[in-house]
């Protein structure tokens, strides 16, 4: 009975329950169907099971020792125990073939598989050549022999601080904390958030985006606060006076270049040539006819990589019968339809951006110098009220696809993240403003004396937040921070629009491709109801550990 009352109310339902959710799952092969591709277990995904469980029980238990020892009260048995247990899974690692499995898939997945040659073209699911099979093996041969030095290390190292007279005090134990902290939590990051699960890729997908777009978020959140609390001073006020000038002057400087001379020649019985590197303004003038005699009806183009192509097409009487070619590239003898000097595009775009900037800088400083703020602390409460007023769907979309697209253009393609980075960055972006207003609120929840005391005791500004501030305001803000990790956890449905594999993706793939009514919508409702109470569960544990008090 004492268990059954420790059991949240909304988890004690669901137990109740769970007997028929896995009677549904374990007796209607349409459920089974679904809920394997929902959570994305791929084909003959079993073998890569126990490679897995073996790196997150290794890394895990190397993380438990250095949390276990670094605890006030000392867990000496559990601290053991967990060191023999990540010595256990060492030596299982190193006496067998266990993990090479997960490991190849982990590299055949995180490669393109059209233009890699280190997978097997059109094998499902990705297998690595017998040649890249090799080489991932001698990359194991020494890595994991390596992991398994340096967690003796940090494991001797940590063990004999603890005997020391003054644990934390002791350098053998500062270092073997840094050797079991660097090497087992970046073993568990990549495990968990980076690695590909083939046996779970659907499930990882939604919880990974989740966890990386919440701490995005909370990083942003804090960045807002922080400029929000910026002071005012007249030398601020000066910097960003000059900034705007300085910004005011380059577009200046971009807009004002020479301009190049196109011109229109030929007829419009055809296609019109556009030669690579026309301005796009240009380009869209001749084909919707926004000029001086222009047709009222589209006109059709073909783009050439250069005037010569153009010409020479032209001269062949085919499908194009007239160009837009630069003036000095047009034969004397065509007939010129339409002439304009315009400035290029890099030009253009570089002015336009500098101007905006200058006058989104500008603005700010006039509203500083009106009501004696920070023009960066107006800055930021612009940027939470507008996002706070955007729907989230519109900002995926938005980061998701033009935002990125421009990027990519104006980075030349060197900038072209994934969807799921576009997503993750959208979610962050979106749920940062009201983060902020949460962490504002737990900030402004102390008191003004404990703040009047800490800058009596000495204290700057950094020492006061870290000491006495940002301790009190956590406590304060961890239940409505929960409720953002769980909204954030079933908004992550909202990135199956960027076409990214999660929870919902999937179901809509199997559900238009089994034409099933019901069975992979349940599963798909049931497993967010699991996942979301998870984290309930999570967040009551944490408010139990601060002792939250609730009103």
């Amino acid at each position: 009975m004492s268990f059954v009352r420790s059991v949240r109310p909304s988890n004690l339902v669901i137990l109740a329950a769970l007997p028929f959710i896995v009677y549904l799952f374990a007796s209607s092969p349409d459920y089974q169907r679904s809920l394997r591709a929902i959570l994305g277990i791929e084909l003959g995904s079993g073998i890569f099971v126990p490679g897995f469980l073996l790196l997150a029980a290794a890394f895990s238990a190397g993380f438990a020792v250095l949390l276990l020892s670094r605890l006030k009260a000392a867990r000496p048995r559990l601290t053991l125990a967990a060191g023999l247990i990540g010595l256990l899974a060492t030596a299982a690692i190193l006496a067998g073939d266990l993990v090479h499995p997960f490991i190849a898939s982990v590299v055949a997945n995180g490669v393109d598989s059209f233009k890699s040659d280190l997978v097997v073209k059109g094998a499902t699911p990705r297998q690595l050549t017998e040649a890249a099979d090799l080489m991932v093996r001698g990359v194991e041969a020494w890595l994991w022999p390596a992991y398994a030095v340096l967690l003796l290390a940090g494991l001797g190292l940590t063990f004999a601080g603890s005997r020391a007279p003054a644990p934390s005090e002791s350098a053998s134990g500062r270092a073997g904390a840094w050797i079991l902290g660097a090497v087992n939590g970046a073993g568990l990051v990549f495990v968990f958030l980076f690695a590909h699960l083939a046996f779970a890729s659907g499930l990882a997908t939604t919880i990974r985006a989740a966890i990386a777009a919440y701490i995005l978020a909370a990083i942003l959140g804090l960045v807002w606060v922080g400029l929000l609390k910026l002071r005012y001073s007249r030398q601020s006020l000066l910097l960003f006076i000059g900034m705007t000038a300085l910004f005011a002057a380059l577009s200046a400087w971009f807009l004002l270049q020479p301009r190049d001379s196109y011109v229109l020649a030929g007829t419009l019985e055809g296609k019109i040539g556009i030669v690579t590197n026309t301005p796009a303004g240009l380009i869209s003038a001749v084909r919707f006819g926004q000029y001086e005699g222009g047709p009222t009806t589209e006109t059709p183009v073909r783009t050439f990589v250069t005037p010569e192509q153009a010409i020479e097409t032209v001269a062949k009487k085919e499908d194009v019968s007239g160009a837009l070619l630069p003036a000095a590239a047009v034969p004397a003898d065509w007939p010129r339809l339409w002439q304009v000097d315009a400035l290029n595009d890099r030009d253009r775009a570089a002015g336009i951006t500098f101007a905006v900037v200058a006058i989104a800088i500008g603005l700010l400083t006039l509203g500083g110098f009106l009501h004696g703020r920070h023009p960066l602390s107006i800055g930021s409460e612009f940027i939470v009220d507008t996002i706070r007023g955007i729907p989230m769907l519109v900002i995926v979309l938005y980061v998701g696809l033009p935002l990125s697209g421009a990027l990519k253009d104006a980075t030349a393609g060197v900038f072209d993240p994934p969807n799921l980075v576009r997503g993750i960055v959208a979610m962050a972006i979106a749920y940062s403003a009201y983060l902020a207003e949460i962490f504002r609120s737990g900030i402004n929840a102390i008191p003004a004396g404990q703040i009047e005391a800490a800058g009596s005791l000495g204290l700057n500004r950094w020492q006061t937040a870290r000491l006495v501030i940002l301790p009190q305001a956590f406590r304060i803000v961890i239940p409505p921070l929960g409720n953002e990790l769980i909204a954030i956890l079933k908004d992550t449905s909202l990135l199956s629009i960027l076409s990214i594999r999660d929870i919902t993706q999937r179901m809509r793939e199997f559900q238009s491709a089994s034409f099933l009514p019901f069975a992979p919508y349940n599963s798909a409702a049931i497993l967010y109801i699991l996942l979301t109470l998870a984290a309930a569960s999570l967040v009551s544990l944490i408010e139990k550990k601060y002792d939250v008090k609730h009103r």
